[in-house]
């Protein structure tokens, strides 16, 4: 436990030193001031413009349902942007880290240390998200606290996006490990994620797919690599509908995600173990 704590700081400091944890915290620091500024006139005021619009009294009982109800749908369309947002932001500040460690030279004295292949690897891993994970607070929780302060409502579902963002990360951050072992390229590492993210979406519309795909053999393997690969796009959908009150629904994307990170991490594990530095 003690070499993984260090090789977790290790991670920390070479993001500092690298500028990839400061670039993190500024870029999030930016998007949560700019959230500051614009609130007034978005929220307050045009919450305001909009009860009157309808009929609504500007004061008692309706115009707070009235509030709630609009925080509710801002907050459902910034947390799906901040959840991809945080998502692109981190998978390409943090792709570097992973092939770093294997570079020639460096990971030969690492593995000189009197620490495990898997200590290495697991360290590496943990302090990734550790990074990313305090972005992702500091971008999620900053502009939940700006719309609490701005307008009175509280909205914890809101939130959710922290734990759904970080999860996914982990989950697509074990393909940049797998990547890294494999290829010891950043930039591949970056690819395959991403492509990943975009494929995400596509691949969720299984009603369209099977009217415009003509044969069976294509429709299978669309509901392959459906079912096989992460479910980025329906975990954010899961938290959209969290931040607007409607419940999880179905939590199959969160297992089969779940299950995905697991089977290739390990994959990385066995293939980092077996390699020869």
């Amino acid at each position: 436990m003690t070499a993984t704590f260090a090789l977790i700081v290790d991670t920390f400091r070479e993001a500092m030193a690298r500028k990839i944890f400061w670039g993190l915290f500024g870029l999030s620091l930016l998007m949560v001031l700019f959230f500051l500024f614009i609130m007034k006139i978005d929220v307050v005021e045009g919450a305001t413009a909009t009860i009157t619009l309808f009929g609504q009294k500007a004061g008692g009982e309706h115009r707070d349902m009235a509030v709630d109800k609009l925080v509710k749908q801002v907050h459902s369309s910034i947390s799906t942007f901040l959840y991809s947002f945080g998502m692109f932001l981190a998978v390409f500040a943090s792709a570097g880290l992973i092939p770093s460690v294997l570079e020639p030279g460096r990971i030969e004295v690492m593995l000189s240390k009197p620490i495990s292949r898997a200590h290495l690897l697991m360290g590496r891993f943990i302090g990734n998200v550790l990074v990313v994970s305090c972005n992702i607070v500091l971008l999620v929780g900053g502009v939940w606290l700006i719309f609490g302060w701005k307008t009175g409502v509280w909205s914890p579902g809101f939130l959710v996006a922290i734990p759904s963002t970080i999860f996914v990360f982990s989950v697509l951050l074990t393909v940049v490990v797998l990547a890294g072992v494999l290829w010891e390229s950043t930039a591949v590492s970056t690819m395959i994620p991403v492509v990943m993210m975009i494929l995400s979406p596509i691949l969720a519309q299984e009603e369209t797919a099977r009217k415009l795909l003509s044969s069976e053999w294509s429709r299978q393997l669309w509901l392959f690599l459906y079912v096989a690969l992460p479910k980025v796009y329906d975990v954010g959908k899961m938290t959209l509908d969290i931040t607007l009150g409607q419940g999880a629904g179905s939590w199959w994307p969160i297992w089969s995600s779940g299950a995905f990170g697991i089977l290739v991490y390990g994959a990385a594990q066995w293939i980092f173990e077996k390699r020869d530095f």
